[in-house]
Parts: C-alpha cells; structure tokens; sequence
C-alpha cells in the first residue's frame, strides 16, 4: 500500500510547473483553482485594482490561499513598461505566464520573460473573430460553429500560435450568456488546465495561424448598435443577440430609443389564437405585435422573431408583453413583518453597493455602481433569506430602485404577480369527431413555455406518415424540443416543490385526494387522450380507450389509495432501564426522473408516475422522443387537478442530450426507465458516476410461451395471437418465441394462419381495425429486415414478412415456422407483430423449458396446460418476472411488474413499486 501511494505521488508532482496567473474574473478564478489541484504551483496572482471596495474574485480566492497577489492599475505609461512593475513580477521566479481573461496590455518583456513563454485563451475559432467582442460577433454574424483557442502570446493582437482548439455548435436562440456558460466557460477552464499539462510533459503544439479567413472586429458602442429592421429576421435576431445587454440593439419606439433583450427566432407567434396589440416601430417593413410571450418583430422576409424584454434609457428593464400595460400599479402597504424583511434586503444592498453612503428609497441599483455579478450575489443572497421564493436576475433589471425592488419583492412574496389562470397555446386537431386540443411546449414549473433554445420537433401520425408544425390542418403537430438547460429548469423546480413547496409537507391523505381528482380528470378526458394515442403512437382507438388510458387511470387511483398507508414501523424493547424504541421511516426519495418509451406512452407514465408521486416526491419526465403529445396534455390536467407547481415536469427531447443530463444530474437521487437493455446499461453507467442514483429498469425481452397438447386450443390459438399482435407487437411482454408441442404444432399453426387472414389492418381511428401502423419508420424498416433476416438463416416465413403496400408504417401479421434455437429470429427480440414459432418432442417438458430459458431475457413467459400440476412445475421454473398460466397479457395494477437478468431489475405497480421511490430510514431512540 505504501509502494502505491508513494508510486502515486511521484507521479501526481512529477512535470509540475510554476505559474504566473495574470487576469480576472471568475473564470480567472476557476482556472487558478484546478490548476492547483492538479499540482502546479502559482506563485503569483496579478490581477486588476479594487472595484469600489470589492476585490475581483480571482484575488478573493488567491488571497484566501496565501497565494502572493498584485494589483497593478497598469503594465505600461505612454507605450513603455513600468519598470518596477516588471521586475515585481519577474521576482515571482514563474516558468509560465497563464492569461485565462485578461483586459489589460502586458508588455512584452512579461510575455517572453519565463522559460515556456505565456498562453491567452481567446473565446473564438482563430484565426476568426480576433478583438475583445469575439463572442459577440459570432452571434452577429450567425456562425453556425463556436469556440475558444489556447494560444502562445506574441506581439500581435490575437495572432500567436495555436496550442489547443475546442468547437461547439451554436442555437438558433443561444445568447452571450448561455454560449459562454454551456461550453465556453466550462470547457474553457478544462482546456487551460489541460494545456499546461501539455506544455509541462513537453508535448505542446505551436500551429502557426493562418490569415486565410480571419477576421478582427472591434468593440461596439450604443452609438453603432442600432438594429437594420429592414432586413431577414435572422439577421435581425443575430444583431440583438449578438449585443447583449452591453451595449445593447436598441430601436426607437415612439420616438424613444428602447434596448431589445433576449429574442427567440423563428417562434412560433400564432397571433391568430391569442390576444395583441400591434405597435409601430420606426424602420420597421411591418408592424410589430405585442402578446402575451413578448414583442413580435418581422424581418424583410417576414418571418418572425420575439422579443421578450425591453430596456429604458434610464436602465429599467419592462416585459415586452407589458409594453401596453400601466406603469402606475398601485403601491402595496407593507406589514411589519414584511418591514423587517425589507431591512434586511436594505443591508444586502449595502453590502454590495459597498461605495454608497446609505440606501435612500430612490437608489438604483445599476447607477450605484452594480454589475452582473451583483445581480446574482442580490438574488441569491436574497433566495437564501427567503426560501422558496421565485425571483430571477431579470426581476432586478424591471426593478432597479430600491423601492421598487421591494414593491416586487413583496407581491412576489405574498404571491400577488402570479397569473390566475394557465395560459396554452393548444395544437389543435378535429379528428375522430372531435376537436383534439394538444399543448405542445415544456411543462416546468406548473408552465407551458418554449424550449429554452427556441427549438422545436415534429411528430408524425404513423397511420399516413405526414408530418407539419402545428396549427394547421395536418396529421400530427410539432412541440417543443427540451435542452439541457431545460432539464436543469426542471430538475431545480422539482428540488424546491420537494424541499419548500406544500407537496411534501402535505398529509398524505390529501395527497391522496389530488391523485384520485387526477384520475378522474383522466376519466373525463379518456376519448381525447386515446385519440391522441392513436394520431401519436399508432394504437388501434378502441385498445388505446381501454388499455392505455383505462389502465392509467386504474393506476392512480390505485396508488391514490396508498398514500396515507404508508406507515412508520415502531419497535418497542423493553428494559429495567431505560426504554428503547426503534422507528423505522419511509421517506421519498426527492426529486426522481421517469424516463418513458413509445408503446405505451400514457400507460408507462402512469405505471412510473403515480407511484412516485404516491410516494411524496416530485419528478421530471422524458416522454419518448416520437410521442411526447398525451404526456403533455397529461401535464395540463395536473394543474387542473390541482398539483402544485414544480411537482410534475414534462421536458419532451432527445434521449442523448435530455435523457443523459437526467442520469448525470446530481440533485435528482432516483431514475426510472422503460426501454432497449443497452440504453439501460448506458443509464445505470451513467447514473452510477454521476452520484449513485437509485435505478429501476424495465429492459428488453424475449418473452417463451409454451403450448402443450392438453391446452385448450381455441384458448391457446386465440391467446397466442394476442400474446405476439397485441398493440401492434409493439408490447415489452410480447411473447417473443412460441414452443408448440410437436403432436399439436401443425394444427396449431393452420389455425393460427386462418385467424391472421381475418385480421383487420388499417386506421387505427376505425372502429373495426384489430391492426393499426407501427409506431414510427425506423421501427418500420427494422422489422422488415428481421424478416429478411429470418429467411435468410432458413426460417419458414408462413405469412406476412413484408410491410403493407399503403401510406403509413403497416407491417404485415407475420408468422415464421421451423425456428431453431441458434437463429437471429429466435434468440432476438423484434418488438413488431412477428410470430416466431418452434416445435418441441411430445412429453419433453425439461428439454423445453431448458430451451425457453436459454435467453439473455427474463421479462415475461407463458404456458397453455389443462394439467395444473403441469403448469405450477413450468411457472416455477422459467425463469421470468411474470408467468401467464393459460392467458396472455392480463397485468394488474396491485400485481409487481419487472423482470429478471438483461430485462432489468425493480418493479412497477403493486406495492413493490413504492419501494421503488421510498428510502427506509432507521431511527433508535432510548430513554
């Protein structure tokens, strides 16, 4: 052990550098934190001057190190270095001068003074974008890529060697903001610590940049920063975003100049299904609208952008959708408890605005001094005080004196500014003899709101394959398309309704009660939520009415009835003296993620959903990419059933980028999921990593049915058919191989052929349908290669194996015969309407069940016998979470559902699945 620890050591200190950190800023600060704890000695700080009192937090940090710091106001007088400034720094003795951001000229002498030389991060792709504004001028002038260079410093501006690049895409809607802190700031600070690694081990690059392509633009100024209106909305988007709110686009508004903040690109305004005002704006091709969402600009090409903040000359930021609306809101009296409170936000005040003498009732903020960095401090330091309270940067922009920051503060408080009444902006269909009304945005935080990109998907109705945006007479509709940000939105709206919201502390009883109204909304709305199961998933109406929406409301009103029944465990021992008692709690497990597939995706919800709700935690949840529709209607009638905000939070997205900042997420403790066994793995990896989230799986399957000759036929020809074809094949449980006993096969097989061809297939709207489209086209094109597949080898295909000749994803009932054990078809799941069918010797019930267990699978198994005994010998030894003895199918919401081996570990429904959602906690008291 010592052997290794020394081994470890030498190797930890060895190539170690002594470092020069000249710059400022928090990213200054994180770069000199890991560049210590990777081992590199900093031997000095030099950074700029005092603010107003407030030291830059590089130094804060370096100073509370021990670290030497010096704050120069300048290297240089009239061009020439300031001697004892330079041989300041030169005593420090650094082999390497490391500029993370720096804003002030180092002479030259600096730069080449130690023995590596000096490197400078630079936020663009040089030789693109050289200057001080780099990122500014990346949104400007719409570069589809961004990123940051690590480069030698030489006497040129931005012009030195290239040690490191590091790209990322950009959004249509990214700002200066979230491109800095989505990858420009995280990345860059690992790039830094990186590249000194490389310069250490002697293993840096030096790539001379090329002038082909490059680029230099200077600061802007208010005086150059007017937004062109007449000209595409991209370009008029880029130009805003672009400048920030320094020195902020500004146009002129009745005839006052206005700054335009935060803007979404090519959104959808749908002015015709809500409320606006139009509003003329000077240079504009056309007047803009003012709605609800904001500010709706067009370009020259008209299309449109929003606008969702607008900002005053004198620095007071409005809400564009208030343009309109009375800036003399009454002033509220304020109590004395909220009087005190007011004094402590007085005293934050004066502790950031550090050079005021005192805070008057007309101080404002921004004039006082304050920065962007303060903004954060007041809002966090105030959220600190008051826990639970909503208050984001942007509320200090709209309230930037101190009596109005607390007018605000205080309706805040008392909760006075919150909308009455959920606004959505409803997708709408008629279709199935109804008018279908489909909210398509993310549901975080008891809203419907835009992806925080702008970004939006389509879905695709499989029964004709036609996809569109939405408000349009179409067959499917488009809904918003979550990122990582959202899911961070998501997960801190579900911690603070867990931690501070009334979810938690409510009696369990009561809970209860909202669960039960959730049911019954369900209920009410079952006509409209199996139609959109239908139009979004495929499922046949008449199954989707009474499997997966009957089944989903069974669910919550089941789990509704557990919620006060989950019950402390006293155990009482007795002594002389003292007493002892051991309690044993059960606690939810917090905010908890639910990741759903696109079979069942209503029912998968409600199987995950209702039991950890049951529990007392709060939950975000991925819907699958292709059907998100009814999980987001779900989501409105939560509201209506009075779940309170932030409990519940639907984030429609991709599995890569939503799905894996779930697992990785550190502040949500529990992850559910229903899906493919690799992805399962992927999850459990991830989760693991990240910080040991409790898992549940329910996996893939290859689900054996075992069919003996004393079954009962008509039962067995019709069961087996509804073990592969029920819902499309599209079915976690779906009996993925048949064992026919060999006296019985033929028969069996003729009858099975016969009832096939009486199969209805097409919309799955018609009552009459038995086989609607499978759920989307990759799924379509996968089955149809397994079919391939299955013939190549030598498998008997009897009917089927081809998808229907008419518009949709319709894949042919198909039954396969002669299917050895080796085969592709017989060891892998197809998850379609494919029967797959083997034969076994009369009388050989060990051979057989050898043979159905002989799968990596364990979800599901079946078997058909009129001999009991028969059929407890088979149910007792295959090897699977569920056996159906002479029925197929039938689960039940008070019966555990999960599997065994690759199909996953945990259980939904039954009991066992709060277990899934509860920690036990052991309390021993003695007294």
């Amino acid at each position: 052990m010592l052997l290794l620890l020394s081994c470890f050591l030498q190797n930890y200190y060895q190539n170690k550098l002594r470092l020069a950190l000249i710059g400022q800023s928090l990213f200054g600060q994180e770069v000199y934190t890991n560049l210590r704890k990777q081992g590199h000695k900093v031997v000095g700080v030099f950074t700029v001057p005092d603010r107003d009192g407030k030291a830059d937090p590089l130094a804060v940090v370096a100073e509370k190190d021990g670290t030497p710091v010096f704050k120069f106001p300048r290297w240089r007088v009239k061009g020439k270095p300031i001697t004892e400034v330079v041989e300041a720094y030169k005593a420090v003795g650094a082999e390497l001068n490391v500029m993370p951001f720096c804003s002030q000229f180092i002479p030259m002498n600096v730069i080449d003074h130690p023995a590596h030389g000096s490197i400078i991060y630079h936020p663009s792709i040089l030789p693109l974008h050289r200057g001080a504004s780099a990122i500014n001028w990346t949104l400007i002038q719409g570069d589809k890529k961004a990123g940051f260079s690590i480069f030698w410093a030489d006497d040129g501006l931005d012009t030195g060697p290239i040690l490191l690049q590091r790209e990322c895409s950009v959004e249509p809607n990214d700002t200066v903001d979230s491109l800095y802190n989505r990858f420009l700031f995280p990345e860059g600070i690992k790039a830094m610590v990186e590249s000194v690694q490389l310069i250490a081990d002697g293993k840096a690059t030096r790539v001379p940049q090329t002038e082909e392509g490059a680029s230099y633009e200077g600061i802007q100024k208010k005086s150059n920063s007017k937004v062109n209106l007449a000209q595409p909305a991209e370009a008029i988007h880029n130009w805003i975003r672009g400048h920030d709110k320094v020195p902020g686009a500004w146009t002129v508004i009745d005839g006052q100049v206005r700054s335009l903040q935060h803007t979404f690109s090519h959104t959808h305004t749908h002015t015709h299904t809500i409320t606006f005002t139009p509003l003329e704006i000077e240079g504009a091709s056309q007047a803009g609208v003012v709605t609800k969402n904001g500010l709706v600009l067009y370009g020259s090409d008209s299309k449109a952008l929003m606008v969702k903040n607008l900002q005053f000359e004198d620095g007071k930021m409005i809400s564009a959708a208030k343009y309109f609306s009375s800036g003399d809101t009454a002033r509220v009296e304020l109590t004395d408890d909220e009087k005190k409170i007011a004094e402590e936000i007085r005293d934050i005040w004066k502790g950031i605005l550090s050079n005021v003498a005192a805070i008057e009732e007309t101080t404002d903020f921004f004039k006082s001094g304050a920065a962007s960095m303060d903004v954060v401090r007041l809002v966090e330091e105030i959220k600190q005080r008051c826990v639970g309270l909503q208050l984001q940067n942007e509320d200090v922009y709209m309230a930037t004196t101190f009596q109005d920051f607390i007018q605000m503060f205080v309706r805040r408080l008392r909760g006075e500014d919150q909308e009455e009444e959920m606004v959505i902006d409803y997708a709408t269909k008629d279709v199935n003899n109804m008018t279908v009304k489909m909210p398509w945005q993310c549901f975080i935080n008891g809203k419907f709101e835009d992806a925080e990109n702008g970004k939006t998907a389509n879905t695709i109705n499989p029964a004709d394959d036609i996809h569109s945006h939405i408000h349009t007479d179409i067959h499917t509709c488009g809904h918003s398309y979550a990122s990582v940000g959202d899911v961070d939105r998501a997960v801190a709206a579900a911690k603070e309704a867990f931690e501070v919201g009334p979810w938690g502390r409510m009696n369990p009883r009561d809970r209860g009660t909202l669960l039960y109204k959730l049911a019954d909304l369900m209920e009410e709305h079952q006509e409209e939520l199996a139609t959109i199961e239908s139009i979004d998933s495929g499922a046949v109406y008449t199954l989707a009415l009474k499997t997966h929406i009957g089944m989903s409301i069974q669910t919550f009103r089941y789990f509704a009835g557990w919620c006060d029944k989950i019950q402390v465990q006293f155990h009482l021992k007795k002594r002389n003296h003292p007493f002892m008692v051991s309690v044993v709690c059960f606690l939810g497990a917090s905010v908890c993620a639910i990741v759903i597939p696109w079979n069942y995706p209503l029912m998968m919800l409600a199987w995950k959903s209702a039991a950890c709700l049951a529990a007392g935690n709060t939950l975000v949840l991925k819907p699958a990419q292709v059907t998100p529709l009814s999980a987001l209607k779900f989501a409105e009638l939560t509201v209506k059933a009075g779940i309170p905000k932030g409990v519940i939070n639907i984030v429609p997205g991709s599995g890569g980028m939503v799905g894996q900042r779930m697992s990785d997420h550190p502040d949500i403790r529990k992850l559910g999921f229903t899906g493919s066994t690799p992805i399962g793995k992927q999850i459990m990896k991830s989760c693991a990593l990240s910080n040991l989230k409790k898992v549940s799986l329910e996996l893939g399957g290859k689900s054996p049915l075992i069919i003996f000759s004393d079954c009962d036929m008509d039962k067995a020809v019709r069961m087996g058919m509804s073990s592969v074809f029920f819902n499309k094949g599209e079915n976690c449980i779906a009996a993925g191989r048949l064992f026919v006993e060999e006296s019985i096969h033929d028969e069996y097989i003729r009858r099975v052929v016969e009832e096939i061809k009486k199969m209805k297939v097409g919309d799955p709207l018609h009552r009459s349908t038995d086989h609607g489209p499978q759920n989307h086209k990759a799924h379509m094109d996968k089955l149809v290669e397994y079919c391939e597949v299955g013939v190549k080898e030598g498998a008997t295909l009897v009917y089927g194996g081809k998808q229907v000749d008419r518009p949709g994803f319709f894949m042919q009932p198909t039954l396969f015969t002669d299917v050895e054990d080796h085969m592709f078809i017989a060891k892998e799941e197809s998850f379609g309407p494919i029967m797959v069918v083997s034969k076994f010797k009369d009388g050989d019930i060990d051979g057989v069940l050898s043979r159905a267990n002989d799968t990596e699978f364990g979800l599901a198994s079946g078997v058909f016998t009129r001999d009991i005994n028969k059929a407890m010998y088979v149910s007792e030894r295959l090897d699977a979470g569920t056996v159906f003895v002479n029925t197929y199918n039938k689960t039940d919401v008070a019966s555990p559902f999960g599997g065994f081996k690759q199909s996953g570990f945990g259980k939904d429904l039954g009991e066992d699945a709060l277990n899934e959602y509860l920690r036990t906690k052991a309390v021993t008291v003695e007294y």
